[in-house]
């Protein structure tokens, strides 16, 4: 059931509720080059935001498609809708899983939120009444990932620790189809026309399922231990995968790609000893990536060069999953250390 939270659930730095020219955990000379006159480049009250309010570590976040809220969610199970701009008011707060939430998506009209969790179920929710639309029950363990189509019929899919992969009728209340993929899975997607799902898991492989055929298509192979995100790219080629090998690697799904599908790889984000399973992110011009690290840090890389734009400071615990603005240069982190930041970066 949805209850209102008061904005006393954010703490804005108080520079930040004072000025707009002042940095929250930025150096002296990081202030006075923005008394320099700077150039701000997106419309957020200071350049970083801090939200607080979660009790335990936040492993999802993500912006509504039309930028003025994000969702975020993790171990106090408990899903808070925020706005993106003034304060960062926490306006709902949706409560119904019984483990932690491990992945929330908007549709991609924005009306519904997709979420799973280690309860061993997925949840619609309505987005505009703060309440649970469908409660979908049948994997026997921990659901790791949850993803909508982009078009269309709005179909979900879900990758679960019982080595199943699920696909759902938002409609409807049991699985439309099940894929064994023999291995436990963490992360799941679907490609752009919703024909393919793309998951990857424990065994290291991504794997390309036909779902008319309800069969693998192909592999790809290269990644050195488990796959903790998957992203698709925004005009729907390529994607992007996060590793605890400690890379990102970019991936060609295009029907007649070359038989090598790796076409970038991507090294300083780091996965450490806790085992998160941590995301990744493309901006929506698909120039720029960005993951989960466990060394505290945001990267952000581009995607052309290969180049770490940055290496952004600011949380105490591992960060597990970052989302671009649709509109602005905003980048959002949600780290283990309870916290959420909005950060504006250059255009």
């Amino acid at each position: 059931m949805a209850q209102k939270r008061t904005s006393s659930a954010l703490v804005v730095a108080p520079e930040a509720k004072r000025t707009r020219n002042e940095l929250v955990g930025y150096t002296n000379k990081d202030k006075a080059l923005m008394e320099a006159g700077i150039q701000r480049t997106s419309s957020l009250l200071a350049p970083i935001m801090l939200l607080e309010g979660h009790q335990g570590e936040i492993f999802t976040c993500e912006f509504h498609p039309d930028g003025e809220l994000l969702v975020s969610s993790g171990f106090d199970r408990q899903i808070y809708i925020w706005k993106v701009y003034g304060e960062c008011e926490n306006i709902m707060a949706l409560s119904g899983h019984t483990g932690a939430v491990m992945e929330a998506h908007f549709s991609t009209d924005g009306g519904n939120l997709f979420t799973c969790a280690t309860d061993k179920t997925v949840a619609i929710w309505d987005v505009t009444y703060g309440t649970r639309i469908r409660k979908l029950k049948g994997h026997t363990t921990f659901v790791n990932s949850v993803q909508g189509t982009r078009r269309g019929v709005q179909t979900l899919v879900s990758g679960s620790d019982d080595r199943t992969i699920k696909t759902w009728d938002a409609r409807k209340r049991f699985p439309l189809h099940t894929f064994e993929s023999g291995y436990p899975v963490t992360a799941v997607c679907f490609n752009d026309t919703g024909e393919q799902i793309i998951s990857g898991g424990i065994d290291n492989d991504i794997k390309i399922w036909d779902m008319r055929k309800n069969e693998i298509l192909y592999k790809l192979r290269g990644h050195t231990d488990t796959i903790t995100g998957l992203s698709l790219s925004p005009d729907g080629s390529y994607i992007l995968s996060n590793s605890m090998d400690n890379t990102l690697r970019i991936w060609d799904i295009r029907p007649y790609a070359p038989a090598e599908r790796c076409v970038k790889i991507f090294t300083g984000n780091q996965h450490n000893f806790e085992k998160n399973l941590l995301r990744c992110a493309w901006s929506p011009d698909g120039s720029k990536i960005s993951a989960g690290s466990a060394d505290r840090y945001v990267y952000v890389w581009d995607t052309t060069t290969r180049r770490i734009l940055y290496k952004l400071p600011g949380h105490n615990g591992s960060v597990n999953d970052i989302d671009f603005h649709p509109k602005e240069p905003i980048i959002l982190s949600a780290s283990s250390d309870k916290n959420l930041y909005l950060g504006e970066i250059e255009m």
